[in-house]
């Protein structure tokens, strides 16, 4: 199946974007209605973040996700195989003169999970030397090809999580700068319950404890869809970044997360279980 599917989006990369969109839009379309697991898991999600939202918005707007996730998905065979100069044309870059005024220092770009992240690791891997972390897939080939796609262009280094903080440092002091993605739950050790639209979430406060123990400063980095491309935005250094205070910190990074969920709710990653894990005593969303 999975050859199927990549052979697909090979033959789709051909494509025009407009083409490309439009048959990712109904991908999603199709998805929304088959994939009953991310359809709960996403409505879940909406209900907890959003109850001001009645369930008839609540339900455009998971549909529109499940859109923006298959447009951004069927994108990835540009990424994958398309020519560099047709990636610097759908993705435009903005801020990268923050990273320029660091003067060759290295710097750890927070990247939340909206479904442009990808384009943004491709498109930055054109323009400076970096490093990001990587889950193992189920599988083998999406691996495969996914790591390609964010190293193809340039002096990517790509860390499991296995690997850990060290081998993050060693690529921050070789002068990498770090593509950081803070924003999933990876179960209660090491986490800290700070609120995500008002609910408690475990959320890791290793963005704080790479920075304190780098020294590098903190850029925001987010990367959105938009109908002819993908603009990716690199925002100034964080100031009083860490503050010394571990959950303020995380608190910070959630609610800055929160600020750009609200510009584009539709492209934040709601398939996620990001509320897996609870406080004790407290029963499962999912």
């Amino acid at each position: 199946m999975s050859r199927l599917i990549f052979g697909a989006m090979w033959l789709a990369h051909f494509l025009p974007l407009a083409a490309l969109r439009a048959l990712g839009g109904a991908v999603g379309w199709a998805a929304f209605r088959l994939i009953g697991e991310r359809r709960r898991v996403t409505c879940v999600n909406l209900e907890k973040c959003f109850p001001a939202l009645d369930g008839a918005a609540r339900e455009r707007l998971a549909r529109a996700h499940f859109r923006a996730f298959c447009q951004a998905f069927l994108d990835r065979g540009v990424l994958w195989w398309s020519p560099r100069a047709r990636v610097e044309r759908i993705v435009r870059l903005e801020g990268l003169e923050h990273l320029h005024a660091l003067g060759g220092a290295p710097a750890i770009l927070l990247v939340p999970h909206f479904v442009g992240l990808d384009a943004g690791a491709t498109r930055l891997s054109c323009e400076i030397t970096a490093a990001g972390m990587y889950s193992r897939q189920k599988d083998s080939r999406f691996g495969e090809l996914l790591a390609r796609g964010r190293s193809r262009f340039g002096d990517i280094r790509l860390i499991s999580r296995q690997e850990g903080v060290r081998a993050i440092l060693a690529a921050l002091r070789e002068g990498r700068h770090f593509y950081y993605l803070p924003d999933q739950d990876y179960g209660p050790r090491g986490a800290l319950f700070v609120p995500f639209f008002g609910v408690p979430a475990a959320t890791m406060p290793g963005l704080a404890r790479l920075a304190k123990l780098s020294g590098a400063p903190v850029l925001p980095c987010v990367t959105r869809m938009e109908p002819r491309g993908y603009v990716l935005r690199i925002e100034p250094p964080w100031e009083n970044f860490p503050s010394g205070d571990p959950e303020a910190d995380t608190r910070r990074v959630n609610a800055y997360i929160e600020q750009r969920v609200l510009e584009m709710p539709e492209q934040y990653h709601w398939m996620h279980k990001r509320f897996k894990t609870r406080p004790a005593g407290e029963a499962a969303f999912y």
